[in-house]
């Protein structure tokens, strides 16, 4: 049977429960609430150059698959960097922009992108990329790109006609501790020794952690965390970051999925970091402080948030973008990827060409940090 394809320009278009049925509840930024929060909190939308375009796919005048697809502006908050790419097309007398980005906004961490229920996976690949393809052609967009989709779905996207590119990450794998010392056993003796010093470090400042989940966030941490935010993104870039309006309050709605981590020095409330978790999965996403506190950032994004996956049983713990300092402290290095379509055929095949080589200095890069592992004997079931 046929698909028929159509773009919205809001999440609303499609009611929660229909989006659920397709997305599922697990992955946090898939749900509905989450990427409604960021529409109606203006976070995207109207001058923030991420303008909604969601496709929805029907068969039937069923709602069959649906991708939140977005038309950008610039290339800020996608954590795939393709400012070179931009620069290239200028060169040429072209605009690189807009351009098509399926992804969740200000959001590097890998999951379903298209999600779909009862059709054959790989039709449905096809009609989209040509459906993405003939938007591109239909408004001048120059070209698609699907960023951090899972294993699964990166299997699915390499019959595209799209190019695979590759990134690298610094994850966290459980494997069966007991407690943070059990972890910490792993270690070589110089390295537990160091991150001890860290966290001891930590609490000789009178600094006290309280981890939040559920009925036990309340609006005030919702506006303490806000506040946390906005002055470390004023501080660091000059603005006020790009979570804008009442994103976090409206987080509520999800706060089953959230751990919120909140510092606490004689009292004074002074740093928070937010996750989002699955059933399997912890993801660390926003931290701010109202100053600099000599290792805090690490105690409260990365250390509670083991502690916390442990306790749950999560067998992994994503933190985030970047960051080779994630190494020592047990963080193993693992691959992202992108998939990109270009509309001109020819600077499509001189990107193909580049992200092939980049590919292959990826990979010796993740290889090199995993020798910089903290652990006796580096675990490699993961590499």
């Amino acid at each position: 049977m046929p698909f028929a394809s159509r773009f919205v320009d809001r999440i609303d278009a499609v009611t929660a429960a229909d989006w659920q049925a397709l997305a599922g509840t697990d992955y946090p930024f898939l749900r509905h609430e989450f990427l409604q929060a960021l529409e109606a909190s203006g976070s995207v939308g109207g001058d923030s150059g991420w303008l909604p375009r969601h496709l929805l796919v029907e068969q039937q005048g069923r709602l069959v698959a649906a991708l939140p697809l977005y038309l950008k502006q610039h290339s800020w908050g996608e954590y795939v960097f393709d400012w070179r790419w931009a620069e290239a097309w200028q060169r040429y007398g072209l605009a690189y922009y807009p351009k098509l980005v399926a992804a969740i906004p200000f959001t590097p961490a890998s999951g379903p992108r298209l999600v779909y229920r009862d059709v054959d996976a790989l039709a449905l690949v096809d009609h989209v990329s040509r459906v993405l393809q003939q938007d591109c052609a239909r408004h001048g967009f120059s070209g698609w790109h699907v960023l951090f989709p899972d294993a699964a779905q990166s299997a699915l996207w390499q019959h595209s006609g799209a190019h695979r590119r590759s990134g690298c990450q610094f994850h966290w794998f459980n494997r069966g501790y007991r407690d943070f010392a059990d972890f910490l056993d792993t270690f070589s003796s110089r390295k537990r020794k160091n991150l001890k010093k860290e966290r001891q470090r930590v609490s000789a400042q009178g600094i006290e952690l309280q981890r939040l989940t559920g009925a036990a966030i309340n609006d005030q941490h919702w506006q303490l965390f806000e506040q946390f935010y906005r002055r470390t993104y004023a501080r660091l870039s000059g603005h006020g970051g790009y979570l804008s309006g009442d994103f976090f309050c409206r987080l509520a709605a999800l706060r089953d999925q959230v751990l919120l981590v909140l510092a606490w020095q004689q009292g004074e409330p002074v740093a928070g970091a937010l996750y989002f978790f699955s059933s399997t999965t912890l993801y660390g996403r926003y931290w701010g402080a109202v100053r600099d506190i000599d290792q805090l950032h690490f105690e409260a994004c990365y250390y509670q948030g083991i502690e916390f996956c442990i306790e749950r049983g999560l067998q992994r713990f994503d933190p985030g973008a970047q960051g080779e300092h994630k190494i020592q402290r047990g963080f193993e290095p693992v691959e992202t990827c992108s998939w990109h379509w270009l509309a001109h055929a020819g600077l499509h095949q001189a990107i193909g060409q580049f992200v092939a080589d980049e590919a292959v200095h990826i990979d010796a890069y993740r290889q090199q940090a995993a020798g910089l592992l903290p652990y006796r004997q580096a675990a490699d079931d993961h590499l």
